[in-house]
Protein backbone atom coordinates (compact mmCIF):
# COMPACT_ATOMS: atom_id res chain seq x y z
CA UNK A 1 0.00 0.00 0.00
CA UNK A 2 1.36 3.50 -0.61
CA UNK A 3 2.13 5.74 1.31
CA UNK A 4 -1.03 8.15 0.44
CA UNK A 5 -3.26 4.83 0.80
CA UNK A 6 -2.24 4.48 4.28
CA UNK A 7 -2.55 8.54 5.28
CA UNK A 8 -6.31 8.35 3.40
CA UNK A 9 -7.30 5.09 5.45
CA UNK A 10 -6.04 6.61 9.12
CA UNK A 11 -7.79 9.76 8.16
CA UNK A 12 -10.75 7.33 7.50
CA UNK A 13 -10.42 5.56 10.42
CA UNK A 14 -9.93 9.16 12.38
CA UNK A 15 -13.40 10.20 11.21
CA UNK A 16 -15.20 7.54 11.89
CA UNK A 17 -13.64 6.98 15.16
CA UNK A 18 -14.23 10.50 15.95
CA UNK A 19 -18.33 9.79 14.54
CA UNK A 20 -18.59 7.26 16.88
CA UNK A 21 -17.07 8.52 20.42
CA UNK A 22 -19.18 11.53 19.94
CA UNK A 23 -22.45 10.05 18.95
CA UNK A 24 -23.82 9.02 22.37
CA UNK A 25 -23.84 12.59 23.27
CA UNK A 26 -25.04 14.35 19.81
CA UNK A 27 -27.72 11.52 19.97
CA UNK A 28 -29.01 12.42 23.83
CA UNK A 29 -28.95 16.17 22.94
CA UNK A 30 -31.49 15.45 19.65
CA UNK A 31 -33.39 13.56 21.64
CA UNK A 32 -33.92 16.07 24.53
CA UNK A 33 -34.62 19.09 22.49
CA UNK A 34 -37.13 16.87 20.82
CA UNK A 35 -38.64 15.37 23.56
CA UNK A 36 -38.33 19.73 24.87
CA UNK A 37 -40.40 21.09 21.80
CA UNK A 38 -43.17 17.86 21.12
CA UNK A 39 -43.64 18.68 25.05
CA UNK A 40 -44.69 22.06 24.73
CA UNK A 41 -47.42 21.28 22.40
CA UNK A 42 -49.03 18.43 24.34
CA UNK A 43 -48.04 20.09 28.02
CA UNK A 44 -50.49 23.23 27.35
CA UNK A 45 -53.60 21.19 27.01
CA UNK A 46 -53.76 20.73 30.64
CA UNK A 47 -52.55 24.54 31.53
CA UNK A 48 -55.60 26.08 29.06
CA UNK A 49 -58.37 27.05 31.69
CA UNK A 50 -55.99 28.78 33.93
CA UNK A 51 -53.97 30.37 31.12
CA UNK A 52 -57.44 32.11 30.93
CA UNK A 53 -57.92 32.77 34.11
CA UNK A 54 -54.64 34.29 34.73
CA UNK A 55 -54.33 36.38 31.44
CA UNK A 56 -58.12 37.03 31.14
CA UNK A 57 -58.16 36.00 28.11
CA UNK A 58 -61.55 33.79 26.21
CA UNK A 59 -61.13 31.03 23.25
CA UNK A 60 -60.14 33.24 20.72
CA UNK A 61 -56.69 33.75 22.83
CA UNK A 62 -56.20 29.93 23.98
CA UNK A 63 -56.37 29.14 20.75
CA UNK A 64 -53.39 31.34 19.47
CA UNK A 65 -51.53 30.46 22.22
CA UNK A 66 -51.59 26.64 20.48
CA UNK A 67 -51.25 28.10 16.82
CA UNK A 68 -48.70 30.93 17.45
CA UNK A 69 -46.17 28.18 18.08
CA UNK A 70 -47.24 25.40 15.46
CA UNK A 71 -47.49 28.26 12.34
CA UNK A 72 -43.76 28.93 12.38
CA UNK A 73 -42.86 25.63 13.47
CA UNK A 74 -44.75 24.07 10.33
CA UNK A 75 -43.76 26.80 8.03
CA UNK A 76 -40.18 27.43 8.76
CA UNK A 77 -38.91 24.07 9.31
CA UNK A 78 -37.72 23.07 5.62
CA UNK A 79 -35.98 26.51 5.30
CA UNK A 80 -34.00 25.91 8.74
CA UNK A 81 -32.61 23.08 7.50
CA UNK A 82 -31.45 24.22 4.46
CA UNK A 83 -29.77 27.22 6.12
CA UNK A 84 -28.53 24.51 8.67
CA UNK A 85 -26.69 22.45 5.86
CA UNK A 86 -25.39 25.64 5.10
CA UNK A 87 -24.10 27.67 7.67
CA UNK A 88 -23.44 24.11 10.12
CA UNK A 89 -25.81 22.74 11.91
CA UNK A 90 -24.08 22.55 15.59
CA UNK A 91 -24.04 26.19 14.92
CA UNK A 92 -27.92 26.68 14.06
CA UNK A 93 -28.63 23.94 16.94
CA UNK A 94 -27.62 26.10 19.72
CA UNK A 95 -29.27 29.29 18.12
CA UNK A 96 -32.29 27.88 17.98
CA UNK A 97 -32.37 25.87 21.34
CA UNK A 98 -31.14 29.58 22.56
CA UNK A 99 -34.34 30.94 21.16
CA UNK A 100 -36.29 28.48 22.49
CA UNK A 101 -34.99 28.33 26.06
CA UNK A 102 -35.10 32.59 26.30
CA UNK A 103 -38.47 32.61 24.73
CA UNK A 104 -40.05 29.70 27.26
CA UNK A 105 -38.64 32.24 30.03
CA UNK A 106 -40.32 34.94 28.47
CA UNK A 107 -43.61 33.14 28.43
CA UNK A 108 -43.61 31.69 31.32
CA UNK A 109 -43.06 35.67 32.64
CA UNK A 110 -45.87 37.21 30.12
CA UNK A 111 -48.13 40.07 31.45
CA UNK A 112 -51.29 39.34 28.99
CA UNK A 113 -52.07 37.55 26.44
CA UNK A 114 -50.43 39.15 23.78
CA UNK A 115 -46.77 39.20 25.39
CA UNK A 116 -47.63 35.18 25.35
CA UNK A 117 -48.93 34.75 21.71
CA UNK A 118 -45.63 36.57 20.69
CA UNK A 119 -43.43 34.85 22.81
CA UNK A 120 -44.88 32.11 21.65
CA UNK A 121 -44.58 32.85 18.10
CA UNK A 122 -40.63 33.23 18.39
CA UNK A 123 -40.36 30.15 20.69
CA UNK A 124 -42.10 28.55 17.97
CA UNK A 125 -39.14 29.58 15.01
CA UNK A 126 -36.52 27.98 17.78
CA UNK A 127 -38.80 24.75 17.63
CA UNK A 128 -38.48 25.14 14.06
CA UNK A 129 -34.51 25.36 14.06
CA UNK A 130 -34.26 22.21 16.71
CA UNK A 131 -36.57 20.47 15.33
CA UNK A 132 -34.73 20.42 11.31
CA UNK A 133 -31.42 20.08 12.39
CA UNK A 134 -31.78 16.89 15.20
CA UNK A 135 -32.02 14.81 12.74
CA UNK A 136 -29.20 16.11 10.66
CA UNK A 137 -27.19 15.68 13.91
CA UNK A 138 -28.09 12.20 14.66
CA UNK A 139 -27.28 11.33 10.84
CA UNK A 140 -23.83 12.91 11.06
CA UNK A 141 -22.83 10.64 13.85
CA UNK A 142 -24.37 7.15 12.35
CA UNK A 143 -21.92 6.36 9.84
CA UNK A 144 -23.53 2.67 9.95
CA UNK A 145 -27.29 1.95 9.21
CA UNK A 146 -27.58 -0.26 12.41
CA UNK A 147 -26.25 2.87 14.28
CA UNK A 148 -28.87 5.06 12.19
CA UNK A 149 -31.34 2.80 13.46
CA UNK A 150 -30.97 2.44 17.02
CA UNK A 151 -30.52 6.44 17.15
CA UNK A 152 -33.60 6.65 15.16
CA UNK A 153 -35.71 4.49 17.79
CA UNK A 154 -34.34 6.43 20.70
CA UNK A 155 -35.29 9.69 19.18
CA UNK A 156 -39.15 8.06 18.41
CA UNK A 157 -39.09 7.17 21.96
CA UNK A 158 -38.50 10.38 22.72
CA UNK A 159 -41.21 11.50 20.66
CA UNK A 160 -43.78 9.53 21.96
CA UNK A 161 -42.84 9.70 25.31
CA UNK A 162 -43.44 13.29 25.25
CA UNK A 163 -46.98 12.66 23.84
CA UNK A 164 -47.73 9.80 26.39
CA UNK A 165 -46.95 12.13 29.21
CA UNK A 166 -47.19 15.64 28.47
CA UNK A 167 -50.98 16.30 29.29
CA UNK A 168 -49.95 15.13 32.62
CA UNK A 169 -46.91 16.46 33.44
CA UNK A 170 -48.96 19.92 32.06
CA UNK A 171 -51.45 19.06 34.52
CA UNK A 172 -49.20 18.32 37.69
CA UNK A 173 -46.86 21.29 37.24
CA UNK A 174 -50.18 23.71 37.01
CA UNK A 175 -51.57 22.51 40.10
CA UNK A 176 -48.44 22.28 42.03
CA UNK A 177 -46.76 25.83 40.89
CA UNK A 178 -49.28 27.47 38.07
CA UNK A 179 -49.62 27.56 34.50
CA UNK A 180 -45.96 29.40 34.04
CA UNK A 181 -44.08 26.26 35.39
CA UNK A 182 -44.84 24.54 31.85
CA UNK A 183 -43.27 26.91 29.74
CA UNK A 184 -40.23 27.65 33.22
CA UNK A 185 -39.13 24.26 33.41
CA UNK A 186 -37.73 24.63 30.22
CA UNK A 187 -35.07 27.06 31.12
CA UNK A 188 -33.14 24.82 33.37
CA UNK A 189 -33.09 21.75 31.01
CA UNK A 190 -32.32 23.92 27.77
CA UNK A 191 -29.39 25.40 29.96
CA UNK A 192 -27.57 21.46 29.94
CA UNK A 193 -28.57 20.79 26.45
CA UNK A 194 -26.37 24.17 25.27
CA UNK A 195 -23.69 23.13 27.36
CA UNK A 196 -23.32 19.62 26.40
CA UNK A 197 -23.87 20.92 22.60
CA UNK A 198 -21.27 23.63 22.87
CA UNK A 199 -18.77 20.77 24.72
CA UNK A 200 -19.43 17.45 22.73
CA UNK A 201 -21.04 17.82 19.99
CA UNK A 202 -19.43 18.31 16.28
CA UNK A 203 -20.31 20.43 13.36
CA UNK A 204 -21.16 19.35 9.91
CA UNK A 205 -22.47 20.96 6.86
CA UNK A 206 -23.53 19.99 3.63
CA UNK A 207 -20.98 20.51 0.87
CA UNK A 208 -23.99 20.79 -1.91
CA UNK A 209 -26.40 23.06 0.11
CA UNK A 210 -29.60 23.78 -1.21
CA UNK A 211 -31.01 27.28 -2.09
CA UNK A 212 -32.85 28.98 0.50
CA UNK A 213 -36.13 29.94 -1.27
CA UNK A 214 -37.04 33.13 1.13
CA UNK A 215 -39.55 34.49 -0.90
CA UNK A 216 -41.36 31.15 -0.98
CA UNK A 217 -40.56 31.08 2.93
CA UNK A 218 -42.52 34.52 3.16
CA UNK A 219 -45.52 33.67 1.26
CA UNK A 220 -46.12 30.46 3.09
CA UNK A 221 -45.81 32.03 6.95
CA UNK A 222 -48.49 34.88 5.31
CA UNK A 223 -50.86 32.04 3.76
CA UNK A 224 -51.02 30.23 6.75
CA UNK A 225 -51.41 33.02 8.91
CA UNK A 226 -54.21 34.83 6.96
CA UNK A 227 -56.10 31.46 6.40
CA UNK A 228 -56.08 30.64 10.35
CA UNK A 229 -56.87 34.34 11.16
CA UNK A 230 -60.09 34.06 9.33
CA UNK A 231 -61.25 30.84 10.89
CA UNK A 232 -60.72 32.00 13.98
CA UNK A 233 -62.33 35.19 13.72
CA UNK A 234 -64.93 33.97 10.98
CA UNK A 235 -67.81 33.10 13.82
CA UNK A 236 -67.03 36.76 15.97
CA UNK A 237 -66.70 39.23 12.59
CA UNK A 238 -69.09 37.31 10.18
CA UNK A 239 -67.99 34.83 7.50
CA UNK A 240 -69.58 37.56 4.73
CA UNK A 241 -67.17 40.91 6.58
CA UNK A 242 -64.56 42.65 4.44
CA UNK A 243 -62.14 41.48 7.07
CA UNK A 244 -62.72 38.01 6.72
CA UNK A 245 -63.10 37.56 3.07
CA UNK A 246 -60.14 39.99 2.85
CA UNK A 247 -58.35 37.09 4.53
CA UNK A 248 -59.30 34.28 2.93
CA UNK A 249 -58.67 35.80 -0.60
CA UNK A 250 -55.06 36.50 0.56
CA UNK A 251 -54.42 33.28 2.35
CA UNK A 252 -55.98 31.52 -1.14
CA UNK A 253 -53.65 34.06 -3.51
CA UNK A 254 -50.53 33.80 -1.23
CA UNK A 255 -50.94 29.49 -0.97
CA UNK A 256 -52.26 29.21 -4.41
CA UNK A 257 -48.76 31.58 -5.36
CA UNK A 258 -46.53 29.32 -2.88
CA UNK A 259 -47.51 26.08 -5.01
CA UNK A 260 -46.64 27.54 -8.79
CA UNK A 261 -43.73 29.17 -7.13
CA UNK A 262 -42.75 25.09 -5.74
CA UNK A 263 -43.55 24.23 -9.11
CA UNK A 264 -41.41 26.36 -11.20
CA UNK A 265 -38.41 26.44 -8.74
CA UNK A 266 -35.42 24.36 -9.79
CA UNK A 267 -34.46 23.82 -6.17
CA UNK A 268 -38.40 24.00 -4.40
CA UNK A 269 -38.33 23.97 -0.40
CA UNK A 270 -41.25 21.55 -0.75
CA UNK A 271 -41.02 19.75 -3.90
CA UNK A 272 -44.88 19.22 -4.73
CA UNK A 273 -44.51 17.52 -7.76
CA UNK A 274 -43.00 14.80 -5.77
CA UNK A 275 -46.69 14.40 -4.17
CA UNK A 276 -47.90 12.70 -7.70
CA UNK A 277 -45.62 10.13 -6.45
CA UNK A 278 -48.60 7.89 -4.27
CA UNK A 279 -45.50 6.29 -1.45
CA UNK A 280 -45.01 10.19 -1.02
CA UNK A 281 -48.27 11.81 -0.83
CA UNK A 282 -50.23 9.63 1.18
CA UNK A 283 -47.54 9.99 4.47
CA UNK A 284 -48.36 13.69 4.36
CA UNK A 285 -52.33 13.12 3.54
CA UNK A 286 -52.27 10.72 7.15
CA UNK A 287 -50.09 12.81 9.10
CA UNK A 288 -52.18 16.08 8.28
CA UNK A 289 -55.25 13.94 9.23
CA UNK A 290 -54.38 12.64 12.28
CA UNK A 291 -53.01 15.81 12.87
CA UNK A 292 -56.24 17.59 12.23
CA UNK A 293 -58.66 15.93 13.89
CA UNK A 294 -57.31 13.45 17.11
CA UNK A 295 -54.56 16.43 18.00
CA UNK A 296 -56.33 19.24 17.46
CA UNK A 297 -59.45 18.30 19.32
CA UNK A 298 -57.31 17.93 22.36
CA UNK A 299 -57.90 21.61 23.07
CA UNK A 300 -62.01 21.57 23.23
CA UNK A 301 -61.75 18.06 24.91
CA UNK A 302 -59.45 19.97 27.89
CA UNK A 303 -62.30 22.51 27.68
CA UNK A 304 -64.64 20.07 28.61
CA UNK A 305 -63.37 18.48 31.13
CA UNK A 306 -62.03 21.57 32.92
CA UNK A 307 -65.05 24.23 32.10
CA UNK A 308 -67.94 21.78 32.17
CA UNK A 309 -67.29 19.11 33.91
CA UNK A 310 -65.20 21.74 36.39
CA UNK A 311 -62.09 19.15 36.74
CA UNK A 312 -58.68 20.61 37.90
CA UNK A 313 -55.31 20.67 35.77
CA UNK A 314 -54.18 17.59 37.24
CA UNK A 315 -57.49 16.00 37.17
CA UNK A 316 -57.33 15.95 33.56
CA UNK A 317 -53.72 15.14 33.23
CA UNK A 318 -55.40 12.24 35.07
CA UNK A 319 -58.46 11.10 33.23
CA UNK A 320 -55.69 11.46 29.55
CA UNK A 321 -52.91 9.37 31.43
CA UNK A 322 -54.51 6.04 30.82
CA UNK A 323 -54.49 6.71 27.19
CA UNK A 324 -51.88 8.58 26.40
CA UNK A 325 -49.58 5.66 28.02
CA UNK A 326 -51.32 3.53 26.37
CA UNK A 327 -49.87 5.05 22.72
CA UNK A 328 -46.80 4.77 24.23
CA UNK A 329 -46.98 1.07 24.68
CA UNK A 330 -48.53 0.14 21.68
CA UNK A 331 -45.96 2.67 20.05
CA UNK A 332 -42.85 0.25 21.38
CA UNK A 333 -44.97 -2.95 19.99
CA UNK A 334 -45.99 -1.70 16.83
CA UNK A 335 -42.39 -0.49 15.91
CA UNK A 336 -40.88 -4.28 17.36
CA UNK A 337 -43.65 -6.18 15.34
CA UNK A 338 -45.04 -3.66 12.65
CA UNK A 339 -43.19 -5.16 9.81
CA UNK A 340 -45.07 -8.64 9.60
CA UNK A 341 -48.04 -6.96 9.00
CA UNK A 342 -46.99 -3.41 6.82
CA UNK A 343 -46.59 -0.05 7.75
CA UNK A 344 -49.57 1.17 5.12
CA UNK A 345 -52.19 -1.40 6.62
CA UNK A 346 -51.15 -0.35 10.16
CA UNK A 347 -51.05 3.40 9.52
CA UNK A 348 -54.97 3.40 7.90
CA UNK A 349 -56.34 0.62 11.00
CA UNK A 350 -54.91 3.12 12.99
CA UNK A 351 -56.80 5.95 11.05
CA UNK A 352 -59.66 3.98 11.22
CA UNK A 353 -59.38 3.23 15.05
CA UNK A 354 -58.78 7.27 15.86
CA UNK A 355 -62.10 7.69 13.57
CA UNK A 356 -63.97 5.46 15.55
CA UNK A 357 -62.39 6.40 19.19
CA UNK A 358 -63.64 10.19 17.89
CA UNK A 359 -67.12 8.62 17.27
CA UNK A 360 -67.54 6.78 20.56
CA UNK A 361 -66.69 10.35 22.70
CA UNK A 362 -69.63 11.57 21.11
CA UNK A 363 -71.63 10.33 24.31
CA UNK A 364 -70.46 12.80 26.29
CA UNK A 365 -72.99 15.40 27.59
CA UNK A 366 -73.07 18.38 30.29
CA UNK A 367 -73.92 16.31 33.04
CA UNK A 368 -71.99 13.01 32.34
CA UNK A 369 -69.35 11.84 34.50
CA UNK A 370 -65.50 12.14 33.03
CA UNK A 371 -65.53 8.35 32.60
CA UNK A 372 -67.91 8.83 29.74
CA UNK A 373 -64.90 10.17 27.68
CA UNK A 374 -62.51 7.58 28.44
CA UNK A 375 -63.55 4.65 26.06
CA UNK A 376 -63.22 6.80 23.10
CA UNK A 377 -60.07 8.35 24.21
CA UNK A 378 -58.61 4.35 24.73
CA UNK A 379 -60.00 3.43 21.06
CA UNK A 380 -58.33 6.49 19.76
CA UNK A 381 -55.09 6.04 21.28
CA UNK A 382 -54.39 2.66 20.23
CA UNK A 383 -54.89 4.25 17.31
CA UNK A 384 -52.74 6.68 17.37
CA UNK A 385 -49.81 4.08 18.76
CA UNK A 386 -50.48 2.20 15.46
CA UNK A 387 -49.87 5.02 12.91
CA UNK A 388 -47.12 7.19 14.84
CA UNK A 389 -44.48 4.70 14.06
CA UNK A 390 -46.03 3.31 10.84
CA UNK A 391 -46.26 6.98 9.34
CA UNK A 392 -42.65 7.48 10.14
CA UNK A 393 -41.91 4.97 8.51
CA UNK A 394 -43.93 5.56 5.57
CA UNK A 395 -42.50 9.02 5.18
CA UNK A 396 -38.24 8.09 5.25
CA UNK A 397 -39.30 5.41 2.75
CA UNK A 398 -40.95 7.61 0.26
CA UNK A 399 -37.81 8.82 -0.90
CA UNK A 400 -33.81 7.65 -1.33
CA UNK A 401 -31.93 7.83 2.02
CA UNK A 402 -29.50 10.94 1.11
CA UNK A 403 -33.21 12.60 1.46
CA UNK A 404 -34.31 11.16 4.49
CA UNK A 405 -34.03 15.21 5.52
CA UNK A 406 -36.17 16.23 3.13
CA UNK A 407 -38.51 13.33 3.69
CA UNK A 408 -38.84 14.28 7.36
CA UNK A 409 -39.04 17.59 7.08
CA UNK A 410 -41.93 17.46 4.69
CA UNK A 411 -43.75 15.58 6.74
CA UNK A 412 -43.52 17.57 10.14
CA UNK A 413 -44.79 20.65 8.16
CA UNK A 414 -47.90 18.88 7.10
CA UNK A 415 -48.24 17.37 10.85
CA UNK A 416 -48.20 20.82 11.81
CA UNK A 417 -50.23 22.56 9.47
CA UNK A 418 -52.66 20.27 10.56
CA UNK A 419 -52.49 21.14 14.01
CA UNK A 420 -52.73 25.02 13.57
CA UNK A 421 -55.38 24.79 10.64
CA UNK A 422 -57.56 22.59 12.81
CA UNK A 423 -57.79 24.12 15.98
CA UNK A 424 -58.85 26.72 13.73
CA UNK A 425 -61.55 24.59 11.46
CA UNK A 426 -62.76 22.94 14.36
CA UNK A 427 -63.24 25.90 16.12
CA UNK A 428 -65.71 27.53 13.96
CA UNK A 429 -68.08 24.63 15.20
CA UNK A 430 -67.46 25.40 18.60
CA UNK A 431 -69.09 28.76 19.89
CA UNK A 432 -66.46 30.97 21.78
CA UNK A 433 -69.18 32.77 23.80
CA UNK A 434 -69.95 29.10 25.32
CA UNK A 435 -66.53 28.44 26.51
CA UNK A 436 -64.75 29.02 29.45
CA UNK A 437 -68.12 30.20 31.93
CA UNK A 438 -70.26 30.27 28.81
CA UNK A 439 -73.50 27.99 28.08
CA UNK A 440 -72.50 24.67 29.05
CA UNK A 441 -75.26 23.06 26.69
CA UNK A 442 -74.32 25.23 23.66
CA UNK A 443 -70.16 23.94 24.30
CA UNK A 444 -71.19 20.46 24.31
CA UNK A 445 -73.30 20.58 21.34
CA UNK A 446 -70.26 22.45 19.21
CA UNK A 447 -67.97 20.01 20.69
CA UNK A 448 -70.37 17.25 19.28
CA UNK A 449 -70.10 18.79 16.00
CA UNK A 450 -66.01 19.42 16.40
CA UNK A 451 -65.74 15.92 17.25
CA UNK A 452 -68.01 14.40 14.28
CA UNK A 453 -66.07 16.57 12.01
CA UNK A 454 -62.97 15.23 13.53
CA UNK A 455 -64.16 11.52 13.06
CA UNK A 456 -64.54 12.04 9.19
CA UNK A 457 -61.46 13.77 8.87
CA UNK A 458 -59.93 11.18 10.57
CA UNK A 459 -61.83 8.19 8.43
CA UNK A 460 -61.37 10.19 5.13
CA UNK A 461 -57.58 10.28 6.22
CA UNK A 462 -57.63 6.12 6.50
CA UNK A 463 -59.28 5.48 3.51
CA UNK A 464 -57.15 7.89 1.46
CA UNK A 465 -53.95 6.11 2.91
CA UNK A 466 -54.96 2.72 2.12
CA UNK A 467 -55.89 3.28 -1.05
CA UNK A 468 -53.01 5.31 -2.36
CA UNK A 469 -50.38 2.58 -0.45
CA UNK A 470 -52.03 -0.98 -0.38
CA UNK A 471 -53.52 -1.57 -3.90
CA UNK A 472 -50.57 -0.82 -5.95
CA UNK A 473 -47.54 0.25 -3.47
CA UNK A 474 -44.81 2.15 -5.23
CA UNK A 475 -41.44 1.66 -4.86
CA UNK A 476 -38.44 4.50 -5.54
CA UNK A 477 -35.65 2.10 -5.96
CA UNK A 478 -35.63 -1.51 -5.90
CA UNK A 479 -33.07 -1.48 -2.54
CA UNK A 480 -34.76 1.75 -1.29
CA UNK A 481 -38.32 1.47 -0.60
CA UNK A 482 -39.69 -1.82 0.23
CA UNK A 483 -43.22 -3.22 -0.18
CA UNK A 484 -45.60 -1.05 1.47
CA UNK A 485 -48.81 -2.99 2.79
Amino acid sequence: MSTSGANEGDAAASEHASKVEGATPTIVVACLATAMLMLDISVINTALSNIAHGLHTGLDGLQWVVDAYTIPLAATVLTAGAIADRVGRRQLFILGLAVFTVMSALCGAASGIGMLVASRAIQGLGAAVMFATALALISQVTPTMKARVNALAAYGIAIGASFAIGPFIGGSLTALFGWRAIFLVNVPIGAVVLWVTYRRVGEGRDPNPRRIDWFGQAMLIAGLFLLVLALLRGNNDGWGSSGILACLIGATALLVGFAVLQQRSREPMIPLNLLRRRSFAAPQIAVFAIAASFFAVFLYTTLYLQTVLGLSAIETGLVYLPGTSLVFIVSGLTAQFGQTIGPAKLASAGLALIAAGLALMLVIQVDSSWTAIVPGLLVASVGTGLFNPTASELALRALPPEQSGLAAGTNDTFRQTGVAVGIAALGTLVPAGAALGGDPSSYVEGLHHALLAAAILAGAGAIATAWLLIPQPERVTEDVAPQLD
